[in-house]
């Protein structure tokens, strides 16, 4: 039975916090809304257009463009292929998932005084898949010049021997208990090391505080698998207006949740002369829950019965974010021409303290040209600066060094979306692209996604049924570790979408 540990708040939260890091920000602030499939087939091109359940996740006006009381649900098959390269590796990898991705209704009041501008209220409620965290890959090569005995080593300079190892009569599960307690996540980390025989110190006393690795050489053969498990949600809360026909108001209440599982595994050997570790088995598990809040406000202005004009603000999202890891080591080492095996299980789970990150915000500007009855021409233009995301509470100074970090790696971001619609009696044809830049200020690590869809809609009256392909691609560079071996594998990502959605007039 697992022994389940609270790591708890105070002296020693900064040196806990390093289970956090850039990439974390970024997974909670890039949101994918995968929406309707009639959303979708556009390329989310809809902030001046709505009339559409998802596309109130653009701009909360868009529900007031509803002249009956609306209602959608969309399925979704959603396939992620990846060609994952490391060094002289390269291998491949998919993933296919089916999930009910947005369900959402939209209320019409309708005002009965004829001579009042306001032309109604609508009230709505729509749930949305923000983004999914289904992944499974593998990652192979042969590192010519870092091994992982880097990590437990960097970890380990600096540390007091006393603090990285267990006192006489602890077993290993009480000592990493306690050191993660006293000391936090670095010393955890060093005293796997020094209990796997991948570090020795310099002097067997306990104030010694330099290390050597009994790993050295060249030609790591490496394996890293990953895979992670999870969806980002959102419930949004609206209420918009009609004022005259002419301008639409809207606002969104949007209540954001976080479920998030990780499994890493690395397998490393070795065949050099001068290593007294040969092989090492390094497993790292990671369970994320969070909720957060944010608010939208938007509008759309029709300038002529043709043109249209639509603006909306994101806020940021303020979530409140708990973590629970644990983790494993394995290590064979030569000791007098025999293999040694060492396993290091100390089935502990590390439940750390809450925090808080504060997502950046966003600015979205439409225009759309609707051309009768015949056809739909939209463009989405939106701007955010992702180097404001932050880790809460700033003044705690992991967080504080971990904010510089996020201000210096990543920047603004652009998206371009166009979408199109043409009508043909009671079918309707639709393409979209889309384009969006890195987060990064270096795209090597996260590259710019280009993608493209289409769908065909047919209408029943009081329902109709929309069909949407979508697919896109983005290159990522994911770095392994980030201490030690923070070498990366390159990963070529291609996401295929395909949203069936069914929508009700009542």
């Amino acid at each position: 039975m697992k022994k389940t540990i609270l790591i708890f708040i105070g002296l020693i939260f900064s040196s806990l916090a390093q289970a956090q890091d850039v990439s974390d920000a970024l997974r909670y602030s890039i949101d994918e809304i995968q929406g309707t499939a009639r959303f979708r087939a556009m390329g989310g091109a809809f902030g001046a257009l709505g009339g559409d359940m998802s596309a109130v996740n653009i701009n909360p006006a868009g529900s007031a463009i509803f002249n009956t009381s609306h209602a959608s649900l969309s399925f979704g098959v959603f396939d992620i292929n990846r060609n994952v390269n490391y060094f002289n590796g390269t291998n491949s990898s998919s993933n296919t998932n089916f999930d009910l991705n947005q369900l959402g209704a939209a209320f019409v009041l309708k005002n009965v005084n004829p001579n009042s501008k306001w032309k109604g209220f609508t009230l709505s409620v729509a749930y949305d898949r923000a983004a999914d965290f289904d992944e499974d890959w593998l990652a192979s090569g042969v590192n010519p010049n870092t091994s992982i005995g880097n990590y437990f080593s960097e970890y380990a300079q600096g540390r007091r021997l006393d603090e990285i190892s267990a006192l006489p009569g602890e077993s290993i599960s009480q000592a990493y208990d306690i050191i993660g307690s006293l000391y936090g996540f670095g010393n955890q980390q060093a005293f796997l090391g020094y209990e796997g025989y991948i570090i020795d110190p310099i002097s067997d006393t306990g104030d010694n505080t330099a290390y050597t690795s009994n790993i050295s050489g060249s030609n790591f053969a490496q394996d890293f698998s990953y895979i992670s498990r999870g969806y980002n949600g959102k419930f949004a809360f609206n209420f918009a207006s009609n004022y005259n026909d002419k301008i639409y108001f809207g606002i969104n209440l949007n209540g954001h949740f976080i479920n998030y599982e990780r499994s890493t595994f690395l397998r490393e050997s070795n065949s050099n002369q001068s290593s007294t570790v040969t092989n090492v088995n390094f497993g790292n598990d990671l369970r994320v829950f969070g909720s957060g809040f944010s608010i939208q406000l938007g509008a759309i202005a029709k300038l002529t019965e043709e043109l249209r004009v639509g603006l909306s603000y994101n806020s940021p999202t303020w979530y409140r974010i708990s973590e629970e890891t644990s983790q494993y080591l394995a290590t064979t080492r030569i000791e007098n021409g025999t293999n040694i095996s060492e396993i290091i299980s100390p089935n502990v789970i590390n439940i750390y303290p809450e925090y808080r990150l504060q997502s950046p915000s966003r600015f979205t500007g439409s225009l759309a040209y609707v051309f009768g009855k015949k056809a739909i021409l939209s463009f989405d233009y939106s701007f955010r600066d992702y180097s404001n995301a932050q880790f809460r509470p700033s003044s705690d100074s992991f967080f504080n060094v971990l904010n510089n970090q996020i201000s210096n790696t990543l920047g603004t971001a652009s998206t371009y979306r166009i979408g199109g619609e043409y009508r043909i009696n009671r079918f309707s044809l639709r393409g979209g692209y889309r384009f969006e830049e890195s987060p990064y200020q270096d795209d090597r690590f996260f590259g710019d996604l280009t993608g493209y869809s289409a769908g065909l809609g047919y209408n029943l009256g009081s329902m109709s049924i929309d069909f949407a392909f979508s697919q896109s691609e983005r290159n990522i560079g994911y770095q392994l570790y980030s201490v030690g071996l923070t070498d990366s594998a390159q990963l070529d990502t291609r996401f295929t979408d395909f949203i069936l959605t069914l929508a009700f007039a009542f």
